[in-house]
């Protein structure tokens, strides 16, 4: 019995192992082929295929950009005002004959009062200049006025309101100033600011146009 089991199993494993090498194929019985030449026949120059790095990969993402155009030209936001009624009416009539539309609009606008912190009015401006190295000393800012009458005098800073003012001059005091006082230097002002959201250079060069109806005010970058 034994010797009948030892028998099969040799059988077994020579059947096993002419069925692995298709050596029983003639006969329909071979295992299933896993090769596939068919698509290695269909592959195209596979020599060619080349895996991309991380800057490549970005560099095909980026939109590409049309032969022969030029990069657009970068663009900034400037405004000028605030204009009263008749001023904003002659700037109009000169902007929608000048400019594209769509490139500027006049906004209504309320600009709050403006207080100052306010040194003088000094009588002559060698006391001036005297006043000035004496805050430069004490480390004290101070700025140009804009109400023109104040003048011979200095600006220890502006606030929007009286209050925050009275506390600049507070501050002030602290280094030694004794002489300022809080003053409005300029009521709120109701009118219209000119925008142009997106002055490129084609633009800007059409902006001369409008100087005489800017009423004196320069075109500077929005805020």
């Amino acid at each position: 019995m034994l010797r009948v089991l030892v028998l099969a199993l040799l059988l077994a494993n020579a059947g096993y192992f002419a069925w692995s090498q298709g050596l029983l194929a003639n006969y329909g019985l071979a295992p299933v082929s896993q090769a596939e030449p068919q698509r290695l026949a269909q592959q195209i120059k596979p020599a060619a295929i080349h895996l991309l790095n991380s800057d490549e990969a970005r560099q095909l993402e980026q939109p590409a950009r049309p032969t022969g155009s030029a990069p657009a030209s970068p663009s900034e936001c400037l405004q000028a005002g605030l204009f009263s009624e008749d001023q904003a009416k002659a700037l109009r009539a000169q902007l929608d004959s000048s400019l594209p539309a769509g490139s500027w609009v006049l906004q209504d606008e309320l600009e709050p009062e403006r207080w100052i912190v306010y040194m003088g009015k000094y009588a002559s401006p060698e006391l001036l200049a005297k006043k000035r190295s004496e805050l430069r000393q004490r480390e004290v800012a101070f700025e140009p006025l804009i109400n023109q009458t104040l003048n011979p005098g200095l600006s220890l800073g502006h606030f929007s309101t009286q209050a925050e003012a009275e506390q600049a001059m507070a501050k002030a005091a602290t280094h030694g100033v004794r002489t300022a006082r809080v003053l409005l230097e300029r009521p709120a002002l109701q009118g219209q600011r000119l925008k142009l959201a997106a002055v490129d250079a084609a633009l800007k060069s059409q902006l001369d146009l409008l100087k005489p109806q800017l009423a004196g005010k320069a075109l500077h970058t929005c805020r």
